[in-house]
């Protein structure tokens, strides 16, 4: 009896779920600030702004030129050239000749119990003399007032770290039905207000491309050493400050920085495969029961709308209310991010294929197949 009532309760369940997620991406939408909504500040500490570059010879000139580029008083661009076996360090041995900002590291080898990425960022950090640090990626191009902008934001919110989401620049169909969906879970299912009135650290997301520390909580925190082989490094920083006390910030860049994360579905395919069950911290009962009601409560009304599957106890008439529920959340979330609109109506095709590689990544990561850049990730430690 319980359960036929359940059952039959059950379009309804999504119809509410929908809405709640609705109702966080229409916060996000209107809470998310920007660089540029903040004063510019008459107060201009010294950044070190650090890269960490393996084998980046397409994206490195284009990245660092534009760092070094910035309408800042007083910062340094530290690159450690993670021993690339391609022309990363010959380019950045050509821009350094004109641009004494600029200094190149090589790396050393990489010790055991490290991973690779964050070896490189601790590597960079015991170098940096700023009193605010700034990690980006190489694959990252940052407008000329991003740093005068992202520093006047932090020192106005009194945050110890600013975090934010770039423009995600899409070429190839295989990125534009994968990279999207990265963007639309951040702002339909973390709260983001609350997690920064309420330090709660499950609703937090810090963004790797762009992390701007004041150096002495990055210090007190324990910086890339207290996490050396956590495979999301961001996430963990980010939820590491809000555990000790400090205040943590995400903001919208995409009128700052730009990244191009992959070039191709096969690029996407891999470097999604090797962060999303991570980002669970390895948790597998909740990683799929989550995943699985995600492709229920979205793809399901679609299905029913289209005559495609049509279960007993689903009224076609609660269809269009979840398909628009998700439309308008989705909508909320692409304009917010500067993604092309025409890529909200291929919201079911993206989450289908997401939700694939979610759990692509569950297997791999219990198969132990796990590479980046070359270098092998050891297996995680699962949990229930």
């Amino acid at each position: 009896m319980i359960l036929n009532d359940y059952w039959q309760a059950f379009p309804y369940s999504i119809v509410g779920f929908l809405f709640v997620v609705l109702l966080i991406a229409i916060s996000n939408y209107f809470s998310i600030r920007r660089f540029d909504d903040f004063p510019t500040t008459k107060n201009f500490p010294r950044v070190s702004i650090l890269v960490p570059a393996r084998n980046e010879e397409t994206n490195i000139q284009a990245c660092v030129e534009s760092l070094l580029a910035q309408h800042y008083p007083d910062f340094e661009v530290l690159v450690l050239d993670d021993n690339s076996t391609d022309q990363t360090g010959a380019i950045l041995e050509n821009i350094s000749q004109h641009n004494p900002r600029l200094k190149i590291f090589r790396g050393e080898a990489l010790p055991a119990g490290w991973l690779g990425k964050h070896w490189a960022c601790h590597q960079l950090s015991q170098k940096a003399t700023g009193e605010l640090i700034l990690f980006t990626d190489a694959d990252t191009r940052h407008a000329p007032n991003t740093l005068r902008d992202s520093v006047s934001a932090l020192l106005a919110q009194h945050a110890d770290l600013v975090t934010a989401f770039p423009l995600e620049e899409m070429v190839t169909w295989g990125e534009r039905l994968t990279v999207p969906i990265l963007g639309f879970s951040i702002f339909c299912f973390f709260p983001l207000l609350l997690a920064e009135k309420l330090h709660i650290l499950a609703f937090s997301v810090t963004i790797g491309q762009f992390m701007l520390f004041r150096r002495s909580a990055f210090d007190a925190i324990g910086g890339y050493a207290a996490i050396r082989n956590h495979p999301v490094d961001d996430m963990v920083l980010g939820r590491n400050m809000i555990k000790h006390g400090f205040r943590w910030q995400f903001m919208d860049a995409t009128q700052h920085v730009t990244c191009r994360m992959y070039h191709n579905f096969s690029e996407a395919l891999s470097g999604f495969t090797k962060n999303i069950f991570a980002v669970f911290n390895q948790r597998v009962f909740l990683y799929c029961l989550g995943w699985l009601w995600i492709a229920i409560s979205f793809l399901m009304p679609v299905f029913v709308l289209f005559n495609l599957f049509t279960p007993s106890n689903f009224p076609k008439s609660i269809a269009p209310i979840a398909v628009i529920e998700a439309v308008l959340m989705v909508g909320l979330a692409y304009r917010r991010f500067r993604m092309p609109p025409y890529l909200i109506l291929l919201y079911p095709v993206s989450l289908l294929i997401f939700t694939w590689i979610a759990f692509r990544s569950l297997i791999y990561s219990f198969l132990g197949y796990g590479i980046w850049k070359g270098r092998a990730i050891a297996p995680p430690a699962f949990k229930l």
